[in-house]
């Protein structure tokens, strides 16, 4: 299990959308196979970008709602926000160097 933070149809909105970090969204589901095995690789993102990127995770099957409003049609799926707004978005497990060259490319925008 993540010792990430959830977020679902309630908090979303406040913990993602306005966040003064930007936030990577791992859209999950506790029945696929790849998200397990990106789970690791998630929390070392999140480890070594402590204070500058805020990462937490969202069961689609917990909330469907934020799932449905963001065009999530495949799990595993990353989203990066900034301001409020989806930078980047990756389906399908991704290595780390893809999904750290994601973080970097929205770190580096203004």
């Amino acid at each position: 299990m993540s010792t990430l933070m959830q977020v679902n149809d309630t908090n979303f909105d406040a913990e993602v959308l306005k966040s003064a970090l930007p936030v990577m969204v791992d859209f999950y589901a506790t029945w696929c196979g790849p998200c397990k095995q990106l789970t690791p690789v998630i929390e070392a993102l999140a480890k070594d970008y402590a204070g500058k990127l805020k990462v937490v995770k969202l069961d689609i099957d917990e909330a469907p709602g934020v799932a449905s409003s963001h065009g999530i049609m495949a799990v595993p799926t990353v989203m990066i926000f900034k301001g409020g707004t989806a930078k980047s978005m990756l389906t399908g497990f991704r290595p780390r160097p893809a999904l750290e060259a994601e973080v970097k490319k929205v770190l580096e925008t203004r």
